[in-house]
């Protein structure tokens, strides 16, 4: 039999089979493009007004207090690898936080979420923004190929570059606020309203960049960190002008020695102390006693 023949067969004998199958009424299933095999996450639109969490710890309003946000959840699982999943490993961390802080006394201290819900990005720091927090801690797991030998955790905070857009835009967005970091931008115009926005971001920028120093000096010697931890970026979570942002990369997930970090009960535990240590610090130098 000549290659030609081969060739004939090969792609007419399917085409026959499924014009066979067709003839006799019998209905093969196909796939539907764009539905069945692209997976589409709906994120959620942010609420006007969504109920704010609870705060643990001192009664007292005087109380600094700390709102720490476990990223992704719900059917957003964030990075997978290593059989484990972001949005658990975050959640799980942000509880150990809170336990420790708690146990400690002295700071007030909520959570974004406690659960495995979704929230939409804008929303996490606005609920800290409502409450009043005086430092935003959003918590993270990173992946870089399942390959890749990457491995520690870092410390993102606003980049200067992305300060003045982000200023912009939040002045536009919310060019009615009455004041931001003692700084009145109420009646303003829009251009000056930029101007006193960026003045509060980068107050809050530096503020930001010294607890990320603290973390990674009190986190010496029980959390294994990236070679260059401290980095920046513009992340919407890190984008309130009048509130100190820091967000917490744990890891690699995709890394075999991180997950294993990640999941291990005496790391997490090693996490919270360092973590509490570092806000507690911080709020003393702020003066929040």
């Amino acid at each position: 039999m000549s290659l030609r023949t081969h060739l004939v067969l090969i792609v007419m004998l399917p085409l026959l089979l499924v014009g066979g199958l067709v003839s006799a009424g019998i209905k093969l299933p196909v796939p539907q493009w764009g539905r069945d095999y692209v997976l589409r996450l709906f994120m959620p639109e942010l609420a006007e007004a969504a109920a704010l969490p609870g705060i643990y710890g001192p009664a007292d309003p005087d109380r600094p207090l700390v709102v720490i946000d476990a990223g992704h959840g719900g059917h957003d699982p964030g990075a997978v690898g290593a059989g484990i999943r972001e949005k658990d490993v975050t959640l799980g961390l942000a509880l150990a936080l809170r336990d420790a802080l708690v146990r400690q006394g002295g700071v007030r201290v909520a959570l974004t979420r406690e659960d495995d819900r979704l929230l939409a990005l804008a929303e996490r720091p606005d609920i800290a923004r409502r409450m009043g927090a005086d430092l935003f801690v959003s918590i993270h797991a990173d992946s870089a190929g399942e390959k890749s030998g990457v491995s520690g955790a870092s410390l993102y905070t606003l980049s200067a570059r992305a300060s003045s857009a982000a200023a912009a835009r939040f002045a536009r967005r919310e060019n009615d606020a009455d004041r931001l970091n003692g700084l009145s931008i109420d009646g303003q115009s829009e251009q000056v309203s930029a101007i006193l926005v960026e003045l509060s971001q980068r107050r809050s920028q530096t503020d930001s960049l010294e607890f990320a120093s603290l973390v990674t000096r009190e986190g010496e010697g029980q959390l294994t960190f990236h070679p260059q931890p401290l980095r920046a970026a513009d992340l919407v979570v890190l984008r309130s002008p009048d509130m100190p942002s820091v967000l917490f990369e744990a890891g690699f997930v995709t890394n075999e020695q991180d997950a294993a970090r990640l999941t291990s009960a005496e790391w997490k535990s090693g996490f919270a102390d360092a973590m509490a240590r570092a806000i507690r610090i911080y709020f003393v130098r702020q003066g929040g006693g």
